[in-house]
């Protein structure tokens, strides 16, 4: 039953791991060994799970926020918190605005992998079509229940997640392991740790569903720490199988694919295919659970006018911002100005964990929720390598994303001040009385 017009809390650790595994795993891994062989050679196993190591300094930082709050929201939520109101909303603003990008983008992805086993998709009526049927499917799945969402999310995952796995235990049972490991050159060492950052992100999209999570203090936490663990053994023996099963190195734009075919012949590389349209596809679907409960938490707290606080009482989700994100994503989608957005992308993200940093540090000191009790001496070294990472990948962010994110943050701040003329407060940030759930 709906509790106080806000949706019931279903998601438990498997289905916030879940939101997180396919938060992180889309369409990347299939093109990423290739890339990282080139760059790093025998080396590339390795170099994944000491990255995986340094970027869970940076996985800390949203896992310690998030047993805190009970709300959704992730780092909206904390920054309105820490910096207020107009904060809250800017931060809202750049990931919505770069996450529908993302989405509309993969849309294109994902039916140019359709279109290259049915080509019948690739037609110019068939592929807008399509394009909005997905959008349409991945809306009603969200509208209908988080229950089923979950649900679905578990079927596709299990579905893209077996033929990687049988590739893995085919290639090691064929070819063994890799018999030595050679060191890449230092001047290599930058381009793998950027593809591995990009690779990485999104580890923490279940902070975002908070509001909606089983006791989520500890829920949200524990989910992002297996999730890195997760991705980084499966990242790690993927590539360890790629490096052995040797396929043709021409094939850069799908690798897997190459290598199914290595070993199966067309069958499989048609499998690898199937596996990748599945891994686009819940890659989507969790960002459509995810993704609107921003804005449905921004509404909640005054934030974005009313509507789009509405609940469905029928199947107890916020119906109303899951429509308004999908339409957006279908409109943009259809344009093409989703291009002008995916270049913010990287800017936007660094600029949000720098947020994500500054809110834990303001905590810390005012002891919100007890989080100071809890701030051991590993945090000495956690916060600064959180903090030197970040800095490294912004340092990599090229000039012209400068100008973009400005006239982003312009429109942002127009939209606050239209936004609050719409807008009623249904709740204010809550912090826990104690520790705990």
């Amino acid at each position: 039953m709906l509790e106080n017009g806000k949706p019931p809390r279903v998601i438990g650790l498997g289905g916030a791991v879940l939101l997180n595994l396919n938060g992180v795993i889309g369409a990347g891994i299939f093109a990423l060994p290739a890339i990282l062989y080139a760059s790093a050679g025998t080396f590339a196993p390795v170099a994944i799970l000491v990255f995986a190591v340094f970027y869970s300094c940076l996985a800390a930082i949203a896992a310690k926020l998030s047993t805190v709050f009970r709300q959704s929201g992730g780092p909206q939520l904390y920054a309105q918190h820490a910096f207020g109101p107009m904060a809250g909303f800017m931060v809202g603003w750049f990931i919505l605005c770069t996450n529908m990008a993302g989405r509309a983008a993969n849309f294109h992805v994902l039916v140019s992998y359709l279109a290259a086993i049915f080509p019948i998709f690739d037609g110019p009526i068939m592929r807008p079509a399509t394009i909005l049927l997905l959008v349409a499917t991945f809306m009603m799945i969200g509208i209908v229940g988080t229950k089923r969402s979950i649900f679905a999310m578990w079927a596709g995952t299990t579905i893209k997640l077996a033929p990687l796995i049988l590739l893995c235990v085919a290639g090691f049972g064929v070819n063994g392991l890799p018999s030595e490991i050679i060191l890449p050159q230092f001047s290599e060492i930058e381009t793998v740790a950027i593809l591995l950052a990009y690779a990485f992100s999104g580890a923490g999209a279940a902070t975002v569903v908070a509001g909606e999570s089983k006791e989520p203090r500890r829920t949200i936490m524990r989910s992002i720490y297996l999730n890195i663990a997760i991705v980084a053994i499966l990242y790690a023996t993927i590539q360890l199988a790629y490096i052995v099963i040797s396929p043709d190195p021409a094939q850069t734009e799908s690798p897997l694919a190459a290598a199914g075919y290595s070993l199966l012949g067309p069958v499989g590389a048609l499998i690898i295919s199937l596996a990748a349209i599945f891994s686009i596809a819940t890659n989507q679907l969790s960002n459509f659970v995810a993704m609107p409960r921003i804005a449905y938490g921004m509404g909640r707290r005054g934030l974005l006018p009313n509507i789009f606080t509405y609940v469905s009482p029928r199947f107890e989700t916020p119906a109303a911002a899951i429509a308004i994100y999908s339409g957006i994503v279908a409109v943009l989608a259809m344009s093409g100005t989703f291009e002008i957005l995916i270049t913010l992308g990287v800017a936007v993200e660094q600029l949000i964990l720098f947020i994500m940093v500054g809110s834990l540090l303001i905590m810390w000191k005012r002891n919100d929720g007890g989080i100071a009790d809890e701030m051991g001496l590993r945090w000495a070294l956690i916060i600064p390598v959180a903090v030197s990472l970040i800095v490294w990948l912004t340092m990599q962010v090229p000039a012209s994303a400068v100008l973009s994110t400005s006239i982003l943050i312009v429109f942002g701040l127009l939209l606050y001040g239209l936004s609050k003329r719409r807008a009623v407060q249904h709740e204010p940030v809550l912090l826990p009385e104690k520790r705990g759930s």
